[in-house]
């Protein structure tokens, strides 16, 4: 399942739209079913819209009737963890956020694998 993640973000992350950071990132995630949904990120030409890979694949997620998650895979050019925001929107869906892989993967196919607790420790609401 970890490789068919990792692949889903990389897809995902070859249909960003960034032409202002020129950063894409692709994301994935696997759903409480067992299927995996993926975003990437999509700017805006007003910054404060751009929406982040992670929390448009949850919405893709969401959009399909979801409500769970237990993994997270993040494809960028460095290997860059998820920002705050979407490190929080995560957490709102991944019931053991502990044990919710976080799986990054960079340009050269370095993989770091770590969990949402890990790099969200103090989150607010449900997961907190």
């Amino acid at each position: 399942m970890k490789k068919r993640l990792i692949k889903a973000a990389l897809d995902a992350r070859a249909r960003a739209y960034a032409p202002y950071s020129r950063y894409a990132v692709g994301a994935a995630v696997l759903g409480g079913d067992g299927k995996i949904y993926s975003g990437c990120n999509v700017e805006n030409v007003s910054s404060g819209l751009t929406v982040c890979a992670e929390r448009n694949a949850v919405a893709a997620m969401v959009a399909a009737g979801l409500r769970t998650l237990s993994a997270c895979a993040i494809a960028t050019l460095d290997g860059a963890p998820p920002c705050g925001a979407c490190l929080q929107v995560l957490a709102e869906f991944a019931p053991q956020p502990n044990d919710c892989a976080v799986i990054r993967v960079d340009e050269d196919g370095t993989v770091v694998e770590t969990t949402l607790g890990r790099l969200l420790p103090e989150r607010f609401g449900r997961g907190g």
